[in-house]
Formats: C-alpha cells, structure tokens, sequence
C-alpha cells in the first residue's frame, strides 16, 4: 500500500492499517521534510478521540498527555466581552501531533519518506493508493475526469499566524477599521502558544492595503490591529501567506484502486476545526471498510457510502459558518448578545438548547436582551405585522393539496387547516389560491374567482377564528404561469395532463419542461386583464376573512417567472433589466395593496436564488425584497428555486434561512424563514439569533397538526403563545416513555 502525502489523515491510516496487519507493506511519499508544517494548532473532537481510543490506544494515549483542553469561547466586540462556557475542546500543536504519528508509524515498521515525490506509477505498482495529498491533490487532477472536482474559491483572505502565550478560550474578535471589518481566530494549542487566524474580505484586505506588503509587515500590521486581544505581543508565522478558503467536493472518491481522504476529497472552513478531524476520521472509516469488505472495490464503495454524508454535513455547517463570517459586516449593529448568539450558532451545529444545557446563564441574558419573559422559548414570543399580532413565531407554510373541486375548498380542506389552527401555530396559511381557472396549476387546485368559492373559504375562516382564536390565517394568492396544467404531485410532478388541458401563459413562450406545453408570451392587454385577476381575488380574500395575504412571485410561477432573467427575455417594458423584470409584479402588488384592508397585513414570497447559472442571485434578491417593502409589503417569504427544472440546489437543514438572513439585515424588512426546518430548536435558534422575524414549517406540519402545541409541551412551557383548546387541554403534557429502539452501537476497531 502507498500512501501520497504525510499529513495527519494519511500518516493515520498507514498507521491503523500496518496496525491491523503487520505484514502489509506500506509506504507513505512526502513532499516535505519530516518537520515542515504549515499552521500551528489542531482541534479534535471528543467523538474523534473516542475514534482513536478504540483504533489505536497508543497514539491516543500519546494525544492526551499534550493536549490543551478549555471551555470557553469569548466573543469581543466594540469593547466588550461575551463568554460562553461549557463548550469542551481540545488542542495540541500540529507539529506535535505529526510527531506523534511519525514515532507510531516508525514502531510499526511504516516506511516514511520525506522530501521525495510520490512515483507516477503508483496504481500499478501497489494494491491500494491512498491520496491524502491535500486541497491541491495531484492525484485528484490526474483523474480528475473521474473524481470530477468542484473547487469553489471564496471571498476572504486569511492567514495563519501565532502568538507565543496561550488564550485561556476560544477567542473572536471584531476589528471594525477604517478600512472595514476583519475579525481574529484564536485559540490555545500548548502551555505557551496560540494559533492566531486573521481573517478579512477580499476588498477590506485590498483596502487596507496588505496586497502591498511583504510578509514580515502583514504580521505586524495584522499584531498592531489586534494588539489588545495579543497582550501587546508579536505575532510569529511558518508561511505567511495570504490565502482565500477553497471548498473541495468531488463526485466520486475512488478510482480503480485509488482512493482520496482528508483534503484531497473534500475540505471544510477552517471557522469550525473540522479539517482535521475529517481526514482522522476518513482513515478510521477507510481502515474499518477494508476489514469488513471481502474486495477492495466493495471496501472502498463501502467507505465513500459511509463518510459521504458526514463529510457533507460538515461542509453545509462549515459553509454556513464560512459565508457568516463573509458577511460579518451585516451583523455587526445586532445587539450585543444577539450578535454573540449569532456567532456561535452560525454553522447550526450549536442551537438555543444544546446552548441553554452547556450555558444557561449566557442564553437566558441573550434571551432576556431579545424580550423574551423568563421562560419563554423565542418561539412563543408574539410578533405583529400591521395591524395584526400574531401569538408565536410559528407558520403553517403553504402546502399545494390538489383537492379543490373547480376552485371550490371543500370538507379536505376545513379539516386540514382547520387541524392545523387547532395545533397552536401563530399563522396558517392556504395552499396557493389560484385567481382564475387558467391559473390553477392542476384542477385539483383552490380559487377564489367565483363567489362559490368566497363563501366555502368564509366557511374555513370562520372556524379558525371560533375555534382557535390565538392562531391566524391567511391566503397565499398566485397564477401557476407556464407550471399549469399538470398532474397532481402524486400522479407525477410537473408532468401535462393527459386530456383536459387549458393554454398556459407566461412571461415568455418558453416550457418548463421539454416535454411540457409551451405557454404564450403575454400581451399588454393581457398583462392588464391578469392585474385585475389578481385584485379582483384579493377582494374576494377579505370578504372571505383572511386575516394576512400572501402575494405568491417564487417557484416559477406567473410572476417569478417575470423576475428571473432565465424565464423571462421580454424585449418590451416588461423585460431586460432588474426594474422593467420587477415592473408587472410590483403592479399587481399595488393593485392588490389598493384593495386589501389597511389594517390587514401582506407578504410577498420569492425564490432568493434559481440554482442556476446566470439566473436570480442572493444579490438580486435583496434588491428584489427592497423594491416591494417600499410599495408596502410587510414581510419577504424567503424561499428559493423551482424556477427553472435544470436547477442544482444546496439542499440541508434550514438551507434557505441564509437568504432570509440577509434580506433582513440589509434591508430591515420582517422576513420569514422556510426549507428544512423540522424542530422547535431550529425555530428557536433563527428567532433568537434575528436570522428570521418567523418560521414557515410544512413537512413537519403534515406529520404533526398539533406541531407547535407539541414543541411547548417537550419544553415544559404552556404561557401565552401556546394555549391549548379547552377539548385538547387534558392531553397538554408530554407522556413519559421508555426507550426501547436504541440503536446499536457499530463494531469498532480493536473491540
């Protein structure tokens, strides 16, 4: 076996799989001399260190005796200084730990070799080849037809530096210059020392002018800015190089009889300490997969099914975490705890109650500054829109049911929303209520553009507010555009109907799908006709009783498709540039605004970005958002995607809150969060940390009507915002049961 690159994860797996069999012959080709190292300091994890206790004792044993363990983080900004404790972590210098691993592959008779390039011929030359050659792989872009890489380059510069006395936590600290915002990394890896990450945008580096600098005036430069945070000491460097982060994922891992780990396969934000620890636990992972597959091929299928999902976990929370901190600048006027919470929470791997159990007093001071009475979770705070207040922060997101009769709401449709009303949520809303026959998306789809269909909503409105008077609701208008005309989801998504179907409109004459109906480009006489259609819908809405409309101008429906430059290339006032793509929707906003109750609030909701080259951006969103709160919308549903059918969305837990967040920080529109988000944590954690203003929940909604009454009763809360119906009340606290699925614990190795 050989093994490219002398890092922790390629010397631990020559080391774990000599280990496991002495007669193996393994070789590990390093580059560099025995003693070259770039950084200073490596976090593991306890879950890691469990990993090498039960592969290897001895390295683990050697690990424990130099590590640097600490509990807290503190966050320093504008002068003041927030601790949160009860975090647990452990460090020791990266040259230690090479140390470490050379001593163990020596005993077990691994043949290291430094300063030596690995041989071309590797693969035909050993049964199993190891690429554990970094983020700038050789090995990956010699197959790189096969591993098929994606490195995408991000927008900071940062540089590893370190300073000769140990932080008694983990240190961030905010510098907000003259130049902009940069902000330091650091934390203790020995009795005496720190690694020290100074981190800043690329135009905020240019600014301040360290493009002109050699390397020995960046460290002093970077030791003058935070020289308080350093105690007045220097800054020392082993590369000092300024360098932007690269996130590596590949397609596959494994060709032939070669192998990537660590780095070389995938890598993850330096703000979460996970590289590391990634390319430990690929070795262990890898080693595992060999002894309990019968063929290499089934070994290394085994490993990549294993690690993948980790690794891709990781890399959300670490790109959650990486693009927090580009956009540092938007948080930095949050309230003080906010803007720690913020910090802390912003990969979503630590929430508001992993937060509360390891550090009750820092979370009940950031819940105390955000308004919350004592003991009230975030979520069953109240939030009002207009003139309309709504009890919690919780939405039943609008969910498509196909179960209208020509438009008309019948029993179906009383029992699911009025089910869902009774489960305690501030706000219901409606599936997308179609305002004319042509605009329904299949016929199974509401309307309201017959009085028929006015009076069987009243009918679902009036039960709401008899039945369940601390929950709203409210109608999300729409027009399905060229996305008409189709089958019911479980009959085949986006799929024309077999007979029955009506001509379909849009911005352009362009389909969905190959295969769809081609719609036609919309007249200006139609343009007016479909504005009225829309107005027209909205006084049926009041009349009806809703209480919030929703002006529906995402998924690719008739007005987003007005707003993405993909599904619209109108050549006439209507297309072109953002303002003329934003003119027929914000017409139709105005037209409906003109005849919705004053008091009664409205929100738009848009697609943040297409997933999809050259269409709607994160920055255009914004624009977007702004344009419609200054013609009077009183929140942005943030959403993304379904535009175009060729979209690749980053799917993940809570993976469009990112959108909301910055909606709501550079515009100051309320916003409201949807996608992904499952648990009354995940609600509580947006709310606390001003991600979102509310959460949109469907999914969980549908397993659970009762959702957010459930969510009061596991946090033993039963205050204002989480009120039960008299009928429901005896059954208000959670039954206790016992455990009897636990899962079982995976073979490791050595046991």
């Amino acid at each position: 076996m050989a093994v490219i690159g002398g890092g922790p994860g390629g010397l631990y797996a020559a080391a774990l799989l000599k280990r496991l069999h002495p007669t193996r012959d393994i070789t590990v080709w390093e580059r560099n001399a025995p003693d070259d190292t770039f950084g200073f300091g490596v976090v593991l994890s306890d879950e890691t260190l469990g990993g090498i206790e039960h592969a290897d004792p001895q390295v683990h044993e050697a690990l424990q005796r130099d590590f640097v363990r600490w509990e807290d983080i503190d966050i320093v900004h504008r002068d003041t200084r927030h601790t949160s404790t009860g975090h647990g972590f452990a460090a020791l210098g990266r040259q230690r730990l090479l140390e470490i691993l050379h001593t163990r592959c020596r005993e077990l008779g691994v043949d290291l070799r430094f300063r030596t390039e690995a041989p071309q011929d590797l693969p035909q030359t050993h049964d199993l080849v190891i690429a554990a050659d970094g983020v700038h792989s050789t090995t990956r872009d010699t197959y790189a037809d096969v591993f098929q890489p994606r490195v995408t380059t991000h927008r900071c510069r940062y540089i590893w530096l370190a300073a000769d006395f140990a932080f008694d936590s983990f240190r961030f600290e905010i510098a907000e210059t003259e130049h902009g915002v940069m902000q330091l990394h650091g934390y203790p890896y020995a009795p005496h020392a720190s690694t020290v990450i100074i981190e800043m945008p690329e135009d905020v580096w240019r600014t301040a002018g360290f493009d002109e600098l050699d390397a020995t005036e960046s460290v002093g430069r970077c030791a003058k800015i935070f020289a308080e945070a350093l105690r007045g000491r220097p800054l020392k460097a082993n590369n000092p190089a300024w360098t932007t982060f690269r996130t590596v994922v590949n397609e596959r891992w494994s060709h032939g009889n070669v192998v990537l780990l660590g780095d070389a396969a995938h890598t993850a934000h330096f703000s979460i300490g996970s590289g590391t620890k990634l390319a430990v636990e690929d070795a262990l992972a890898l080693a595992a997969c060999l002894e309990e597959q019968d063929t290499l091929d089934e070994a290394l299928a085994a490993y990549e099914a294993e690690r993948r999902p980790v690794v891709a976990s990781t890399q959300r929370a670490a790109r959650a975490s990486l693009e927090w901190f580009e956009n540092l600048a938007l948080y930095v006027d949050r309230p003080p705890r906010q803007f720690a919470f913020s910090l802390l929470t912003r990969s979503r791997r630590v929430t508001h109650d992993n937060l509360r159990l390891r550090d009750p007093r820092f979370t009940e001071a950031v819940e105390g500054e955000f308004g919350c009475p004592p003991g009230t979770p975030p979520m069953f705070t109240p939030f009002r829109l207009r003139g309309l207040t709504l009890s919690n922060r919780v939405v039943v997101s609008p969910m498509d049911m196909y179960s209208a009769v020509d438009g008309v709401p019948g029993d179906f449709h009383l029992v699911h929303l009025g089910a869902r009303a009774l489960g305690g949520a501030g706000l219901v809303m409606t599936e997308m209520v179609c305002v004319s026959a042509e605009g329904r998306i299949t016929p199974g789809c509401a309307g309201l553009y017959t009085g028929r269909q006015t009076e069987a909503w009243r009918r679902v409105t009036d039960f709401v507010h008899a039945q369940a008077p601390g929950t709203a609701i409210g109608v999300q208008l729409g027009h399905s555009g060229r996305k008409g005309s189709t089958k019911p989801m479980w009959e085949g998504m986006d799929e024309p109907l077999e007979e029955g179907n009506w001509p379909l409109v849009a911005a352009s004459a362009l389909p969905y799908k190959r295969f769809g109906q081609t719609p036609r480009a919309l007249t200006r006489a139609q343009l007016t006709d479909l504005r009225e259609q829309f107005a027209a819908a909205a006084a049926r809405a009041a009349r009806a009783g809703f209480d919030l409309l929703e002006l529906h101008c995402a998924h690719g429906y008739l007005l987003s498709g007005f707003l993405s430059p993909l599904t619209n290339l109108r050549t006439d006032a209507y297309g072109g540039s953002p303002e003329r793509r934003l003119r027929f929707p914000l017409e139709v906003f105005d037209a409906v605004r003109n005849v919705w109750p004053g008091e009664r609030p409205m929100t738009v909701r848009i697609s943040a970005t297409d997933w999809a080259e050259g269409g709607t951006t994160a920055e255009d969103a914004v624009e977007i958002a702004r344009a419609f709160a200054a013609h009077g919308a009183d929140a942005i549903d943030v959403s993304t995607g379904q535009v175009v059918a060729d979209e690749r969305p980053e799917y993940g837990r809570s993976y469009q809150t990112p959108f909301a967040d910055r909606i709501r920080h550079e515009t100051g529109v309320p916003v409201i969060a949807v996608g992904a988000i499952s648990s009354w944590d995940d609600v509580n954690s947006l709310i606390l940390a001003g991600r979102a203003d509310l959460c949109a929940l469907a999914r969980p909604h549908l397993y659970d009507p009762h959702w957010t009454l459930h969510a009061a009763a596991e946090q033993g809360y039963s205050g204002p915002g989480a009120v039960w119906p008299a009928p429901y009340r005896a059954g208000s606290r959670r039954p206790r049961t016992g455990r009897t699925d636990a899962p079982r614990p995976r073979l490791t190795l050595g046991s």
